[in-house]
């Protein structure tokens, strides 16, 4: 069960970083936050697309489409986690 945590340098994440959790389950993303935090938790049978962007100077980005109810957008990550995550949901999803 994998877990990646956003970089500090990034906006948004500079205290409370974002993170996300790869389980036999599906993927949780959880936003911290100094008196309450948020946690989404997708189903690998409700992921529809993984998507990637990789700049060639800065962080990368991973966005994970769902069926119906929206996705997640997450910065901060380099492109070895980036490109780590998105073939471990492949792997789940086929």
């Amino acid at each position: 069960m994998p877990t990646y945590k956003a970089s500090r340098l990034t906006g948004g994440n500079r205290v409370f970083p974002d993170e996300i959790t790869i389980n036999e389950l599906g993927v949780t993303l959880k936003e911290p936050g100094l008196f309450s935090g948020e946690e989404k938790t997708i189903p690998f049978t409700r992921i529809s697309s993984v998507e990637i962007d990789c700049p060639l100077i800065g962080f990368s980005t991973i966005t994970i489409q769902t069926t119906g109810e929206g996705g997640i957008v997450v910065d901060g990550f380099t492109k070895d986690e980036v490109t780590e995550m998105k073939q471990l949901i492949i792997d789940k999803i086929s």
